[in-house]
């Protein structure tokens, strides 16, 4: 989807492009904030035993995610942090906006649907669902950007993300 140049749609850019930003400083601190408190395998698995005896918890999660992350705890332990740094800097840099902001939205859905509720989870939510939504102009002041139009002058870029694909960029 071509975004019009003119002054609103700067605005617009500036400002999807800025909520974009902020989400991916809260993954960033969320995949630090981890790192630093050691989150591991222990985490995981205090996860999995709170998701057995909570009725909050769906039965969809205690039936599926939950045997799958108490069996690969220590990996689970590992690859959360992890996941949530690389979700952060790929959001403040537009690297594939819409794909970052929806696997945003799913990784917050699979902690509340664990009952792992922490304050800033529904403001990511709400920033998820901006991004997610305003896709377009959260992504045109991004790298992904720059490195269409660098490609568009060598006129291969128009061939690569054409379409209905140039939205997932």
């Amino acid at each position: 989807m071509k975004v019009p140049a003119n002054p609103a749609s700067l605005v617009a850019s500036v400002f999807f492009g800025a909520t974009r930003v902020a989400l991916g400083g809260l993954w960033i601190h969320e995949g630090i904030f981890k790192y630093t408190a050691h989150f591991g395998r222990a985490d995981i698995l205090l996860v999995v035993d709170s998701a057995k005896s909570n009725s909050r918890v769906p039965e969809y999660f205690t039936m599926f995610l939950g045997p799958i992350l108490g069996r690969l705890p220590g990996l689970f332990g590992a690859a959360i942090p992890l996941l949530e740094t690389a979700l952060g800097v790929a959001l403040v840099l537009g690297v594939l906006s819409l794909p970052a902001a929806l696997a945003s939205l799913l990784t917050l859905m699979t902690y509340w649907s664990s009952d792992q509720l922490i304050a800033q989870y529904p403001i990511m939510g709400v920033l998820s669902a901006v991004v997610i939504t305003w896709s377009a102009w959260a992504a045109r002041l991004s790298v992904t950007t720059l490195i269409v139009a660098a490609l568009n002058r060598r006129q291969i870029g128009a061939q690569l993300l054409s379409g209905p694909l140039r939205r997932w960029a």
